[in-house]
């Protein structure tokens, strides 16, 4: 009797690692893939994650094939929560990144490493052929924060931006 009790006892004692051990990221991703390397992404000079409440203007941009965004650069304000309103006017994939130049370098590595990786991470929008989307995000402190597709290839070919914190 004491053994029956047991194994569902200890089933659910592992349920809190394996929800962890989930992250945020869906389960294309491979077993060892860095989730510190994402967690620098999403919580670090670079900003936070914003709520709809607190948005203070909406940015438009256009991702296309020549491997660019319009527009490439951007100024802000620190503290301000901008909605970025992207749209995919090409007809490959493509997909914007905020974060540090050192982890979208370190991610975009990652991609190329393993090309069917799917994203599910609040600094990232991947949209297909034609998609529109948007992304919500604070910006806590001056400085620069840098933005990219990460798909291979693209990145190296030029579809980058600055994001000027003042």
């Amino acid at each position: 009797m004491k053994a029956t009790k047991t194994l569902p006892i200890l089933l659910l004692s592992l349920l809190p690692s394996l929800a962890f051990a989930g992250g945020g990221h869906s389960t294309d991703h491979d077993a060892g893939h860095n989730m510190a390397g994402m967690m620098k992404m999403t919580n670090s000079a670079s900003g936070q994650p914003g709520k709809a409440a607190d948005i203070t203007r909406t940015i438009d941009i256009t991702m296309n094939d020549n491997m660019r965004f319009t527009p490439s650069q951007i100024h802000v304000n620190a503290g301000e929560t901008i909605r970025f309103f992207v749209k995919n006017a090409g007809k490959i994939s493509h997909e914007l990144v905020i974060g540090s130049a050192e982890a979208l370098g370190e991610h975009a590595q990652m991609m190329r490493d393993m090309p069917e990786m799917q994203h599910a991470e609040s600094n990232m929008l991947s949209l297909g052929s034609g998609q529109r989307g948007g992304l919500i995000w604070q910006f806590t402190q001056a400085g620069y924060v840098d933005f990219a597709c990460l798909l291979p290839g693209h990145r190296e070919a030029g579809m980058k931006g600055k994001i000027m914190v003042m």
